[in-house]
């Protein structure tokens, strides 16, 4: 009776150490930060100064990379924030993968096509900013997507198309800036019910 409680006790054991393994190795985590980070660099086709080809490197922490900020908490990376350094490239789906990430602010650089629509991913996401830029495509519809954004600035680019009834989804936007565009038609009445709404540039 005392060797078969013995063998279900360790049977018992075992298997909790396959699930904890399982549940570890499946857990994202500053390594998949990493991942996504180092596939937007390889999509940066030009930087002065080669600033993130020397600094986003795998041999160094990647909150201390230039422009990352991480949470002191969990350690995971938090806001990505590389606005003015002359880059030129597109962005990659990866960047989806950055699950705690807060602040997204790639302004005033000269990225180009499409925004992904893996960034429906980044439901943390509170303020993305691409100002001056070439992005191109309609506004993308996955931005209704973000329940806590607060800020969205796609003015100065080169969006076309309609503004989307759909920005209205995000019930806590507070700032929207769209001018700047090809933008056609009429403005939504929808806007109308962003009750936190503050600033609306077209």
């Amino acid at each position: 009776m005392g060797r078969s409680c013995d063998l279900l006790f360790a049977l018992a054991v075992f298997i909790l150490l396959i699930h904890v393994h399982t549940y570890v190795s499946t857990v994202p985590n500053i390594s998949n930060d990493e991942a996504a980070l180092l596939a937007f660099k390889s999509h940066i086709s030009y930087s002065p100064n080669n600033i993130l080809a020397t600094n986003w490197s795998s041999s160094s922490p990647v909150c201390t990379w230039i422009g990352i900020t991480c949470n002191s908490r969990n350690h995971r990376v938090k806001t990505l924030d590389i606005y003015s350094m002359q880059l030129h490239g597109t962005i990659p789906p990866h960047l989806g993968n950055l699950s705690f990430l807060v602040s997204l602010d790639i302004s005033d650089n000269t990225f180009y096509g499409e925004l992904p629509e893996e960034l429906a991913h980044l439901q943390r996401l509170k303020l993305i900013n691409v100002t001056s830029n070439n992005f191109t495509g309609v506004i993308p519809s996955f931005l209704s997507l973000l329940p806590n954004l607060r800020i969205v600035l796609l003015s100065d680019n080169q969006f076309f198309g309609e503004v989307p009834s759909s920005l209205s989804n995000i019930t806590k936007l507070q700032v929207l800036g769209i001018k700047g565009n090809f933008l056609v038609g009429e403005i939504p009445r929808e806007l109308g019910d962003l009750r936190y709404m503050t600033f609306l540039y077209l």
